[in-house]
């Protein structure tokens, strides 16, 4: 049986990377590259042929097939390309498939340590990644989940990880991994509302009394993260503000937006989180790490 860390021969768990060829995807695939040799995993790459019901026979003549095949074997080649530019390595395993992106990459993720995509993709009859596959994956994939937003530039030096103060411990372990591989300062953000039927004689007492229990409650969450990660330089930042607005503007400056997403279940019961999880797919300035417990 695999584990969130291990396959059942005892190796890691490898980073699956959806592809389209794109500008992005091959962003996406930098980005994993580098995550994968930092935490000794493989890469394994996935392209995705959609098969439109009303642009394809159902059966479909061989050259057609042929064609589809040999797209999508430049596109996987090209990118294990660029993943061993970018670091020679790295181990690539590519992988052919047709069918749904989101299905796809999200049966993909049940055996993979994490999930990686471009923030948008080509489009059209080969795949839409990402766009309205990035809301499919970061809702259903059964692994973190990571959407490569922002421009390609110089290093910040910060990671953010947004905490709830409740159940946060995935979502710190990933966030402390990363900064402690790559030696980034944690800036561990949480933002709570302002107090409610409280007179403004009294509004700056309450918010302050709030910050400190915020305060206590980061410390003690952060507690094994912090054990197993001493190098960590932690920075507590407790705002009053809405989650999303926050952590957007924490994405302008740091390399990694680390934050939790549960598995499908009706938003209407997540208000808060879905909103903070579509603000920074649509809107961060920096790669972003939706991590969620398994089982």
């Amino acid at each position: 049986m695999e584990t969130s860390t291990e396959t059942g021969r005892g190796d890691p768990l490898p980073i699956v990377v959806g592809v389209d060829g794109s500008r992005p995807s091959d962003r996406a695939v930098e980005w994993a590259a580098d995550r994968a040799v930092r935490t000794g995993r493989a890469l394994r790459l996935i392209f995705v042929s959609e098969v439109w019901p009303y642009d394809i026979p159902f059966h479909t003549a061989p050259h057609d097939s042929e064609s589809l095949t040999w797209t999508g074997n430049q596109v996987l080649a090209e990118a294990e390309g660029v993943a061993l530019a970018c670091r020679p390595e790295v181990k690539v395993e590519c992988k052919l498939a047709v069918g749904g992106a989101v299905r796809v990459l999200c049966d993909g993720s049940q055996h993979a340590s994490e999930l990686v995509v471009g923030n948008r993709g080509l489009g059209g009859f080969t795949g839409l990644l990402l766009g309205s596959v990035s809301a499919g994956v970061t809702a259903y994939a059964q692994s973190p989940v990571v959407v490569v937003r922002g421009e390609a530039g110089g290093r910040r030096g910060e990671a953010a990880v947004g905490v709830s103060l409740k159940e946060d411990a995935p979502v710190l372990e990933y966030a402390f991994e990363e900064a402690a591989s790559r030696s980034l300062r944690l800036r561990v953000v949480h933002a709570i509302p302002l107090p409610k039927g409280t007179d403004e004689e009294h509004l700056a007492a309450d918010l302050e009394r709030s910050k400190d229990r915020a305060r206590a409650r980061i410390a003690e969450e952060c507690t094994v993260a912090r054990r197993r990660f001493p190098q960590v330089e932690v920075v507590e930042d407790v705002v009053q503000d809405r989650p999303a607005a926050t952590l957007v503007a924490a994405s302008c400056k740091a390399d990694l937006v680390v934050v939790g997403a549960e598995r499908s279940q009706p938003e209407a019961r997540l208000p808060r989180r879905h909103a903070v999880r579509h603000a920074l797919v649509h809107h961060a300035d920096c790669p972003v790490a939706l991590v969620r417990a398994r089982g």
